[in-house]
């Protein structure tokens, strides 16, 4: 691939330092263009962070540095990940050298260019875009508040320039030890044009100018145009830009019997799963995406479809325990049984070499992520949230399932506006067989966001679900949990014995109605809760009809653990006893192991 490249970088009008920083690289010998390619790196410094033009040369030497340096056969999307991994230490641990006090982020765009794709890596608001024939595509998603809000319809595009919330990013790199990078990869043509901006461009010069400029002018001047242009328009950020033209591809194919692109080998699946294996002849695995105390989540290829699958794989050494196989293949059964648009969706497979579960694969971010960007959301982005939710559960309950582990991390916000809910391990199907589980918390819920009849042992109905909503509204409305405590037997004693704190003594701005909805679907009783997803969906459509009862000044007040214990030692010893038996006799086993 024969390329055109340019880069302009500027501090604007209005920013005195410029925490922008972009970066490019190709070999210079033919070989090795082949082989690696050529890679294009923007980062825009979190200022409010401190230290952003630290943070944004930071990640980009970093990115720069593992590209030239990665040898052997490694995909571009695995080596895309190994970078963004890379930069995010290298800022986290740059910013954690003063015990945390100077720490730092900022956001990653890269382009890897090689034979005839454009494989993009993005965490951020920076943007990346293919410019082909006159039109313009984005190939990048946003990670921000604003971008969640357009795509949710919370929000109109005009608005969304000048919101006050547009500053607010849901991912970056540096911030936290572990990140979660976009990756998509694009084929490309002779003629394309591949642009990288940061924010300071992309929100004062429309997308289609970005095209036209681009699309008439050669790479330099091209760069030139576009930050001019967001100058004269005021932008108020700093604003970088870098084009490249691609002027040649060659065809993908064989170079003197030599593949010019080796896809991973297709190795069959023995022992623990891996990338580059093919399981049972149907799924090709590409990354591990999350990995748990008890199963990994892959991203895979379904070669029957040829769409892109989830795949969850249990450890092997809980595939032989009866009581784990039960609840997977209960997980299955229940998902299998659904079919919504807001629910995850399984897809089933007739014969498996071992146990696994294949769902949809999903682009976005769970509504725990959003959480730790936005404390609290805006009132009208809960509701409309808390409404789409409830949607979901009345459908659910239809169905005659009970999710039992409704919480922030179950909740998956994707890109193109839907909402998904997962997770269905503890779920509650119609009269299906009943599961025994072994441990404590797994079987109930999370400590939380459960509903006070679990934390009793009982099995709980759709009331169970709507509680674990109110509660997690409550987090949405206020930006903090309703019951805190320094562990979970705290938390869980607190939901048996007294109320959350009023959520207008939390977050003022909100009316009694709002306060009035959250109460009602947190009483500890479930009699006195809403009946249904229904009822409760209809008066958060309609917040000004909602009679409100007082429920907020007959709230009783937390008790003190030592206070709790005095008043509740029986309830506490009825969940302590069985869970110091089980510990007892797993240590048993655990010392009169045969050696």
């Amino acid at each position: 691939m024969e390329l055109t490249y340019a880069e302009l970088s500027s501090a604007g009008t209005v920013r005195p330092h410029n925490e922008d920083y972009v970066g490019f690289w190709q070999p210079e010998t033919l070989e090795e263009k082949r082989n690696r390619g050529a890679i294009a790196v923007l980062a825009d410094g979190v200022g409010g962070q401190g230290r952003g033009e630290v943070a944004s040369r930071l990640a980009v030497e970093e990115a720069l540095k593992v590209f030239r340096e990665t040898q052997g056969d490694v995909s571009p999307q695995q080596l895309l990940t190994q970078i963004f991994n890379a930069a995010n230490l290298a800022v986290y641990d740059k910013g954690m050298e003063n015990h945390g006090v100077e720490r730092m982020a900022t956001t990653l765009a890269i382009a890897m260019l090689r034979n005839d794709h454009v494989t993009v890596g993005n965490v951020g608001d920076s943007r990346v875009y293919l410019a082909r024939r006159g039109e313009i595509k984005q190939i990048s998603t946003d990670h921000s508040y604003v971008a969640m809000q357009r795509k949710f319809g919370l929000i109109s595009e005009e608005d969304a320039k000048h919101s006050e919330n547009r500053s607010i990013l849901t991912r970056s790199v540096g911030q936290e030890p572990v990140i979660r990078v976009d990756v998509e990869d694009v084929a490309v043509q002779k003629g394309d044009r591949i642009v990288l901006c940061s924010d300071g461009l992309h929100t004062c010069v429309e997308d289609g100018e970005i095209c036209d400029i681009v699309g008439r002018y050669a790479p330099a001047p091209a760069c030139r145009q576009l930050v001019a242009l967001a100058e004269q328009r005021g932008s108020e950020d700093n604003v970088s830009a870098q084009v490249i033209q691609i002027d040649e591809i060659e065809a993908v194919g064989y170079y003197r019997g030599v593949p010019m692109y080796r896809a991973p080998a297709e190795k069959p699946v023995s022992g623990e799963v891996e990338a580059g294996q093919l399981l049972d002849d149907r799924f090709f695995i590409h990354e591990m995406i999350s990995r748990s105390g008890m199963a990994t989540i892959y991203r895979a290829t379904d070669r029957q479809t040829k769409q892109m699958v989830a795949v969850k794989v249990p450890f092997m050494q809980f595939e032989s325990d009866p009581g784990f196989f039960a609840r997977f293949q209960r997980e299955e059964e229940i998902g299998l049984k659904l079919n919504h648009p807001s629910i995850l969706k399984f897809i089933p497979v007739e014969k498996k070499s071992r146990p696994y579960i294949v769902t949809e694969y999903l682009r976005g971010y769970t509504l725990a992520h959003l959480l730790t960007s936005v404390r609290p959301m805006p009132v009208a982005d809960a509701l409309k949230l808390g409404s789409r939710i409830c949607d979901t559960l009345a459908y659910l309950h239809e169905q005659g399932v009970i999710h039992r582990d409704l919480k922030p991390q179950n909740i998956m916000m994707c890109y193109d506006g839907t909402i998904r809910l997962m997770d269905f391990g503890i779920a509650r199907g119609g009269e299906g067989r009943r599961i025994t589980y072994t441990g404590f918390t797994p079987a109930m819920g999370t400590p939380d966001y459960m509903a006070p009849e679990q934390v009793k042992g009982k099995r709980g109905d759709a009331r169970t679900d709507i509680y674990s909503l109110g509660a997690i509204l409550y987090e949405m409305l206020t930006g903090r949990q309703p019951f805190e405590g320094e562990n979970p037997l705290v938390i869980m004693n607190a939901r048996l014995i007294s109320d959350p704190v009023a959520p207008r003594k939390v977050n003022p701005e909100l009316s009694p109605q709002i306060e009035e909805i959250i109460l009602h679907a947190m009483e500890r009783d479930p009699a006195k809760r809403y009946t249904s997803a229904a009822e409760m969906k209809t008066e958060i459509d309609n917040p000004d009809t909602v009679t409100v009862t007082g429920r907020s000044e007959r709230l009783q007040a937390q008790v003190p653990w030592k206070q709790g214990w005095r008043k509740n030692r029986s309830m506490i010893l009825a969940l302590l006893i069985p869970a110091l038996v089980i510990l007892f006799f797993i240590l048993l086993l655990i010392f009169h192991h045969p050696r």
